[in-house]
């Protein structure tokens, strides 16, 4: 069976389930509300995330963003235009694909620079707007190179949906949710995190407390690039034994 055949048969099984549609559903409300706020920000000449401090590696970027005029502007513009698409039934597709890019960025920037604001959000929402992507597959497929126009409009519409639970395609979900939230986080030993206290908390009972400080006040004091403050931390001794 070629592969034109398979996707096609696995994406007509998907649509005819209840609870798959129900998710993107959830999918279209959860992204759109995750941007709306933030381009609204954007659009009102506001720095995003005005709480974190400048000093903060994602401080730096969201601040040099913020000066830099209409670009700024149409970024937030661009941002709830996406989200207002995937509103639309008649427009999520073109709402999802206007989406990915800027989605995929933030998620890529949150971990270039250990944002602990997005950690998890951000890929999650990545892979929700993939999948939004997935689900409207008939109406973007002939891009595809193994994909050739259909000699006759067959009409597949009309065909009764599925109340089966897909089981396995949730487990999915709940594993790719678990492995976002706890999996990923946890392969930065050290992160900025948000705050001077907040980063400092984190070397608490190590050996490594002497370091982890020096590491926080070169990011949140000196503001310091995370590179540079990541080498020192990790060409610091651990802390001296006292033994009594």
């Amino acid at each position: 069976m070629s592969i034109s055949l398979t996707l096609d048969r696995l994406h007509s099984q998907a649509k005819q389930n209840r609870w798959l549609w129900l998710f993107s559903i959830f999918c279209r409300l959860a992204l759109a509300a995750g941007f709306i706020p933030s381009g609204i920000v954007k659009i009102m000449d506001e720095r995003f995330a005005s709480g974190l401090s400048v000093n903060h590696p994602m401080g730096h970027y969201l601040e040099a963003l913020h000066h830099t005029g209409y670009y700024y502007t149409y970024i937030g513009v661009v941002q709830v235009t996406a989200a207002i698409l995937l509103l639309i039934p008649r427009t999520v597709t073109l709402g999802a694909f206007l989406y990915f890019p800027i989605i995929l960025n933030i998620c890529i920037l949150t971990y270039a620079v250990r944002f602990d604001g997005s950690l998890f959000t951000a890929p999650l929402m990545t892979l929700a707007n993939l999948y939004l992507i997935c689900w409207n597959y008939e109406k973007w497929k002939y891009v595809l190179p193994f994909n050739r126009l259909p000699v006759s409009d067959a009409a597949t519409e009309n065909r009764r949906m599925s109340n089966k639970f897909p089981t396995l395609f949730f487990a999915g979900v709940f594993a790719a949710v678990v492995i976002c939230v706890v999996g990923i986080p946890s392969l930065y030993s050290v992160k900025p995190r948000n705050t001077l206290p907040q980063c400092i908390k984190q070397f608490k009972d190590t050996n490594r407390t002497r370091a982890g400080e020096n590491f926080c006040n070169c990011i949140h004091t000196s503001g310091e690039p995370l590179g540079k403050c990541l080498n020192e931390y990790n060409n610091a001794p651990d802390d001296t034994i006292r033994i009594p």
